[in-house]
């Protein structure tokens, strides 16, 4: 028996976003007058959980904290915003939303297996959704871009309802469906992926392949960690 319903992470799950995001944060930042020489594995470390979420991170960094700092950011137990500017976040995140629209799929690229497994998802009956923390305009032209026909409900952060991990989104998408999230997964490459399966009640199932190192989502204790495309898809139809 298969799970009713798969819903995806989009960022470090379905598409390698790294470059084309990387891109936009640092001609933002510079745009700006800040520091905008960040690395792939840093711009890896700020994603996940949106774009001002992003963006304050990059300016924590910019002060001098960690990268083992940043996961605090944006969470309930934050103590490094309050000791930045929020108002220039705001306006640097001004600059980067509608430049990353305008190139949001120049390096872009599924993972490798993800096209064919959402297929075989398809042929089997299994409710697809996309649940992104990323802004949902970008969403919905890289979901029908890559993704043409595979998804059944696509939706990204918006005022319209709260961004990860709050479990919005994700009842939101099995609502759509009429299916319980006994009979779903959340399927993510992060901390607040984890989270967010646990808290709309769904499987959490995390993927080795992205944002997030496999030793880094086992301490945040997914229901399973899977390594491929081939592994998801069979964990997926076995559930």
């Amino acid at each position: 028996m298969s799970a009713q319903a798969a819903v995806f992470d989009m960022d470090g799950t379905l598409l390698n976003t790294v470059a084309d995001m990387g891109g936009a944060l640092n001609y933002a930042m510079g745009a700006c007058g800040h520091r905008h020489d960040f690395t792939p594995d840093q711009i890896r470390s700020f994603f996940g959980s949106g774009g001002q979420v992003a963006i304050c991170r990059a300016l924590a960094v910019e002060k001098g904290y960690g990268l083992d700092q940043l996961e605090q950011v944006g969470t309930d137990h934050d103590a490094i915003s309050p000791h930045l500017d929020l108002a220039l976040a705001k306006k640097i995140v001004g600059v980067w939303e509608p430049y990353y629209f305008a190139h949001n799929a120049e390096q872009t690229s599924p993972y490798p297996g993800i096209v064919e497994m959402l297929k075989k998802l398809r042929e089997n009956r299994v409710f697809t959704a996309v649940v992104s923390n990323k802004p949902d305009p970008s969403v919905q032209v890289l979901a029908e871009k890559y993704f043409p026909g595979c998804f059944d409900y696509v939706v990204g952060n918006s005022a319209k309802m709260r961004r990860k991990p709050a479990p919005d989104m994700v009842v939101s998408a099995l609502q759509a469906g009429r299916i319980s999230p006994a009979n779903a997964a959340y399927i993510g490459d992060s901390e607040i992926d984890i989270l967010t399966g646990r808290n709309a009640g769904t499987a959490s199932i995390a993927v080795a392949w992205g944002f997030r190192s496999e030793a880094f989502l086992r301490a945040h204790q997914p229901d399973l960690i899977v390594h491929d495309a081939a592994e998801l898809c069979k964990a997926l139809l076995e559930m």
